[in-house]
């Protein structure tokens, strides 16, 4: 079976830089699947779980949003953060979605805020509770 790269890079530093067989992102409008040979793609990422698939194992990462592009056999991610899913701290991120709920909505720009808030703190969770 032929391979891919993945590749997830944050402002700070890469995280990942790897072979795989599969790769599962989480678009901004649902889950998109990758394998060798895909097709050229840029696409924009929500947050959520991106789980790459490797021979029998399999290693989840909470990403927060951002583009990936896809060409020659190369995921390439480029986001604002991506945490293993075992280094997540469940009780942090509960506590972070609890603080976004408490965010005000009295606007549009100050009810956008607060979704993307707990949109984030919700995906960070799931991601979590998966691990």
């Amino acid at each position: 079976m032929s391979k891919l790269k993945i590749v997830i890079v944050t402002p700070e530093t890469t995280t990942l830089d790897q072979e795989a067989d599969f790769v599962v992102l989480p678009m901004f409008d649902g889950e998109s699947g990758v394998s060798a040979n895909h097709a050229p793609m840029i696409g924009r990422l929500g947050p959520g779980e991106l789980r790459v698939k490797d021979g029998g194992t399999t290693q989840s990462f909470y990403v927060d949003g951002g583009f990936v592009q896809v060409e020659d056999n190369v995921v390439s991610v480029l986001t604002g953060s991506s945490t293993p899913a075992g280094d997540i701290d469940v009780a942090e991120a509960k506590a972070a979605l609890d603080a976004a709920n408490e965010l005000s909505s009295q606007n549009v720009t100050l009810a956008d805020v607060k979704q993307k808030a707990v949109s984030q703190a919700r995906a960070k969770i799931r991601v979590a509770e998966k691990a």
